[in-house]
């Protein structure tokens, strides 16, 4: 939300800047509360894909299988808070709230996407970023290729070189 305004956003939706500083103290407020709104749905997301795969790994499985979908990728305003919610992260200074919100949901998301092996942060690094890319290169052959290649990085079996 760097580079835009409170009076600008609201005017947007057509409410008053007033009626924003009644529920809000600051922009960083309403990032940090819409931030932690998205990353409380990803734990309910997170919570169903194991109760319908019954286990853990089969959950996971399914989760990558998801989230490196094109249905994934072109709805990115219901798709992943990691993602969503990263290039505004990043770009706003004073983002001391949202950052802390933000390391936390990243940080749940890794520890879901864990194994007793491994664990789950590169694999979440690699799959946002890999949303990102596609996203940006989407109605491109890159785009599709980057969501197989990744998927088939994550899911071939150790030790086998899932190019082959």
């Amino acid at each position: 939300m760097n580079g835009i305004s409170v009076a600008d956003l609201m005017k947007s939706i057509g409410l008053t800047t007033g009626g924003f500083y009644k529920q809000f103290p600051s922009k960083e407020a309403l990032m940090a509360e819409a931030a932690q709104a998205a990353f409380g749905d990803l734990d309910l997301l997170l919570a169903s894909f194991d109760t319908d795969h019954g286990d853990h790994d089969t959950a996971r499985g399914a989760l990558i299988d998801y989230y490196l979908s094109t249905e994934h990728r072109d709805q990115p305003g219901t798709g992943c808070p990691t993602a969503g919610f990263a290039g505004d992260t990043a770009r706003e200074p004073t983002a001391g709230e949202v950052r802390e919100t933000y390391a936390a949901g990243v940080q749940d998301f890794a520890s879901w996407m864990s194994t007793e092996t491994t664990d789950g942060l590169p694999m979440v690094a690699t799959m946002v970023g890999a949303i990102l890319l596609a996203r940006a290169t989407a109605g491109t052959e890159l785009s599709e290729k980057i969501l197989e290649s990744t998927h088939k990085a994550l899911t071939a079996p150790p030790g086998l070189d899932p190019e082959s």
